[in-house]
């Protein structure tokens, strides 16, 4: 890989330690010990021997007298009209550093959850809606501002969110973060100052979501979960972390009589329910299951992300908070980040604003689709014994498999696909408990798409 010093322009800033009397050879020295240690490779243009004395402070004719010096030893090359360059040398082998790639995978497919096609990030809108946001962007959105978040953003997420999601959702009252974890740490950081001590998670979930309830001093208490989701009669603490719309990863809705009775539950303890609504866009064989939050806007927390819809990679998620938890959140907030990165929430806002975003959704959206179904009817022939649920909505299914799921994980693993077993997501691990996978058809671009079915299937069969 072509070095990013190389080739540098002539005025570009140049670093060098002088010592000494910061005449000749204390300038000859460091420019040796620069090009030595490979700070300044081959190819590398030097400034002009004005600039370079402007900058350290020491005479034209000092920095003229040293390049020079260098020229003759071979060190430099100097061209009219080219400027002073790095001479191509061969050195010492430097000490090598660690590698700048990634190292190389050891599968060849990844069917685990939690992920979108990100090859389906639409560059093309997002760009056109870069290219219109920033221009039109006012001065101020380039300071520091609002902790919340600009409100352009702020303004169309309200919109979109009680239209597409059935928030009740003011502007003054959504914040934007950078990314869901970090809502989730504000949230249990401010439920602890205010006395806190333990929040109901659902017994099936993600474990760097209870990390961080630990992490910030809480205890998470494991709720049993059904067909019908979580047993909102069991509710405990001063808090609760749910899924209603897609139990993650059980994929079952809460049922209404629970999200009835887990709203009670908090408005007679006075506890906050967290709504993660991290895939609420995608349906498919039914409709779309509303927001629990609008039942009770100042006892529900509504939390979402861009992660599942766009790509992980914007690091954009928002909460809609009920107003007695605005300030305190406001001011954990401000001595965290201050602001989320504000460039991407312009291009956001113009993205939800110009339709792009609600195009975007339905187009991956069968996009996903086509995907499910073509999992389900492949199992169907090939893994007849499998039983296929949590089908009707988000990024992944259930597989209930005839054996030992851990060693259905292991054999794939062996064979380059990884998937994941359901004991992976449960707060007590049993692997005695039930045996199934979790399988994420969401992660893997088209071309590799079959042949991680076929992988799959394989596993299945044996």
């Amino acid at each position: 890989m072509e070095d990013p010093r190389a080739n540098s322009p002539a005025g570009a800033d140049l670093h060098l330690d002088l010592g000494g009397t910061r005449g000749r050879s204390d300038l000859v020295h460091a420019l040796h010990e620069s090009i030595r240690s490979g700070r300044l490779p081959a190819g590398t243009r030097l400034p002009s021997s004005r600039t370079l004395a402007k900058d350290l402070g020491i005479a034209r004719n000092t920095v003229a007298d040293a390049y020079g010096q260098l020229v003759a030893e071979g060190w430099l090359t100097a061209r009219q009209g080219s400027g002073t360059e790095v001479a191509d040398r061969i050195l010492p082998a430097a000490t090598p550093a660690l590698s700048e790639s990634p190292q190389p995978k050891n599968y060849r497919y990844d069917l685990t959850p939690g992920s979108p096609d990100v090859s389906t990030f639409p560059r093309g809108e997002w760009l056109a809606a870069a290219r219109k946001a920033l221009p039109a962007a006012p001065n101020e959105a380039f300071g520091y501002g609002d902790p919340r978040g600009r409100i352009e953003l702020r303004e169309n997420l309200a919109d979109y969110l009680a239209r597409a999601r059935g928030v009740w959702a003011d502007p003054e009252r959504i914040v934007i973060c950078s990314g869901y974890v970090q809502a989730l740490n504000l949230l249990t950081d401010v439920l602890r100052q205010q006395g806190a001590t333990t929040m109901s998670v659902e017994e099936f979930g993600y474990s760097l979501h209870w990390d961080v309830i630990r992490f910030r001093g809480l205890q998470p208490h494991p709720v049993p979960v059904d067909e019908h989701g979580v047993r909102a009669d069991l509710l405990t603490g001063q808090a609760a972390l749910l899924t209603p719309a897609h139990q993650m990863p059980l994929g079952v809705p809460l049922a209404p009589d629970r999200r009835t009775a887990a709203v009670e539950w908090a408005r007679q303890t006075g506890a906050v329910l967290i709504e993660d609504d991290y895939d609420g866009e995608f349906r498919y064989d039914r409709q779309s299951v509303g927001a629990l939050q609008a039942l009770d806007p100042e006892r529900v927390v509504y939390t979402g992300t861009a992660s599942k819809s766009l790509a992980p990679a914007l690091r954009l998620a928002w909460m809609v908070l009920p107003e007695h938890l605005m300030e305190p959140v406001l001011a954990v907030k401000h001595t965290t980040d201050l602001l989320t990165a504000t460039l991407d929430q312009l291009v956001l806002a113009e993205f939800i604003a110009s339709g792009h975003y609600d195009r975007h959704v339905r187009r991956t959206r069968q996009h996903y689709r086509r995907r499910r179904d073509h999992l389900v009817e492949l199992l169907a022939v090939r893994a007849p014994g499998v039983k296929v649920a949590g089908i009707s909505a988000g990024l992944h299914v259930l597989l209930d498999v005839p054996g030992d799921a851990a060693d259905m994980v292991a054999r794939a693993k062996r064979q380059g696909l990884l998937v994941a077993s359901l004991d992976r997501y449960r707060f007590t691990p049993d692997p005695a408990a039930r045996q199934a996978l979790i399988v994420g058809y969401g992660t893997p671009p088209d071309h590799s798409y079959n042949g991680a079915l076929d992988l799959l299937c394989q596993v299945l069969a044996v």
